[in-house]
């Protein structure tokens, strides 16, 4: 019954005698040696000379199907085939076991088949009892784990995938724990709240401290290089840094739409390098599948809209400006105009400017030096007009300010402002010296401001030819008049 069961086992048995291995073990013991690991790796070939030691003696039935032997013969005359490649470092393992006494040994190795296919097996090995003397027999099971092997390694290979994709990742990603900021969540809902806009704007505290109860896990590479980190400790130390300011009001509506249990989000938000500088980001919520119970894991993805947010603001910046003087421009004047005209404030009073000799500098000097002249203009108009007043170039040489809730007489003095500065600007250019003709009128309720800017016009090309006139030394003729 007993080599029935062993030839019928499912598991591929082997029976050897491991005595000349023994015998073996007992000599170099008897020359002194203590280390056997240190003994074996001096020199392999001793490992060669273990293995010769250890006879087959029988096999099952499954043993010759798994190692696809026709025999026992067949196996044991083609064991070189067997046991190869890998082996080495399990092989001394097992030794190893012995030597040290244990009569029971197991290893997780690699056989082939004599087909040449690879199997990754686990082997429990024992000195039968009666034999723990002699080694004479020893009984081996070897299961094999191939699938579960290269299930692992596949399993492997997908993490290392997984693991590459989010640290190489050209976009900042966050791996985060939302699961305390869901509990305050479920305590103010077990409080009966049921306007939570209302009650975050009662009580902002409950924000900062969400904001607090969120629990960082792992961050990847571009992460640190956006927000200037020069490791992930030094990043999540300072996380107050990163997270602050504008941060606040973005994570609010974030909470809003948590809250009505929105577990993905995108919306474009501010955060800071750990340099202060200021980051505009496009961000990605999303709450990972399995967590939407307790949003234990959490992805954040930020991606740097920075340089973007700067081009708009630039476009934004070209549509309502012109760009030599720093000034307004044509478009921006007019769409300023009819707001005032149907909101005011009023009285308004306009101004009308021309720069006088734009046209023979161009031709005697360039338009490099008529640019400049230009420029100096915009200089001492943008550092007298702030809002709610408007300074704007409305074409070549031409230029208009609007002074909304300004009587004439406050557009007099503006004017005065504006010559003493000329004159200042004029000590550091003397060379090149910058003249306005100016008119100026003034708009009350019911009126059209057009009307008032034609006035202004109007005086201003008096002025301009009383200029011209008299040679270029009537600068300071009075604007007002007609």
């Amino acid at each position: 019954m007993t080599d029935e069961m062993f030839e019928l086992a499912p598991t591929s048995l082997w029976l050897e005698d491991y005595s000349a291995l023994r015998r073996l073990f007992e000599h170099w013991r008897a020359d002194g040696v203590t280390d056997l690991r240190t003994h074996l790796t001096a020199d392999p070939a001793r490992v060669a000379e273990c293995s010769q030691c250890l006879r087959v003696l029988k096999v099952n039935r499954r043993t010759l199907q798994l190692f696809e032997a026709t025999d026992l013969q067949h196996l044991v005359g083609n064991l070189g085939l067997v046991f190869r490649d890998a082996m080495f470092e399990q092989h001394v393992s097992e030794l190893e076991q012995l030597w040290n006494g244990h009569l029971h040994f197991s290893s997780q190795t690699v056989n082939y088949t004599l087909g040449g296919k690879r199997l990754d097996i686990e082997l429990q090995a024992s000195v039968l009892p009666g034999h723990e003397s002699n080694w004479e027999r020893v009984l081996i099971a070897i299961d094999d784990v191939s699938a579960r092997v290269a299930a692992q390694r596949e399993l492997a290979r997908s993490e290392a995938y997984a693991r590459g994709l989010f640290e190489h990742s050209p976009v900042s990603l966050w791996v985060e724990d939302f699961s305390s900021v869901k509990r305050l969540l479920d305590d103010v809902r077990a409080m009966g709240i049921t306007d939570f806009r209302s009650f975050i704007n009662v009580h902002p505290d409950f924000v900062e401290r969400c904001m607090h109860e969120i629990r960082v896990i792992d961050v990847n590479r571009q992460t640190l290089s956006m927000f200037a980190a020069v490791d992930k400790p030094a990043l999540l130390h300072s996380l107050d840094e990163v997270f602050r300011d504008d941060m606040r009001f973005h994570f609010a509506e974030q909470l809003v739409d948590l809250w009505h249990n929105k577990l993905f989000q995108q919306r474009e938000v501010v955060n800071y390098s750990l340099g202060g500088d200021k980051l505009h980001v496009y961000m990605q919520f999303s709450v990972l599948p399995g967590h939407e119970a307790n949003w234990e894991l959490v992805l954040v993805s930020l991606t740097d809209i920075t340089a973007r947010k700067k081009a708009e603001a630039y476009l934004e910046y070209l549509g309502k400006h012109d760009v030599l003087t720093k000034l307004r421009n044509r478009a921006f004047f007019t769409e300023e105009m009819n707001r005032l005209e149907r909101k005011g404030p009023y009285p308004i009073t306009v101004i009308a400017a021309d720069l006088n000799g734009l046209k023979a500098t161009n031709d005697q000097l360039g338009h490099a030096a008529g640019d400049a002249l230009l420029q100096r203009v915009g200089e001492v108009l943008g550092k007298l007009v702030d809002k709610p007043l408007c300074a704007a170039r409305i074409g070549g040489d031409e230029f208009a300010l609007l002074l909304p809730g300004s009587d004439m007489r406050a557009g007099e003095q503006l004017i005065e402002r504006i010559e003493s500065l000329i004159d200042i600007n004029n000590q550091f250019y003397s060379g090149s010296p910058i003249s306005l003709s100016m008119g100026i009128a003034t708009c009350e309720s019911g009126e059209r401001l057009e009307a008032a800017m034609h006035r202004a016009d109007t005086r201003m090309y008096v002025r301009k030819k009383e200029f011209y006139e008299t040679g270029g030394h009537d600068r300071r003729t009075r604007a007002g008049g007609l």
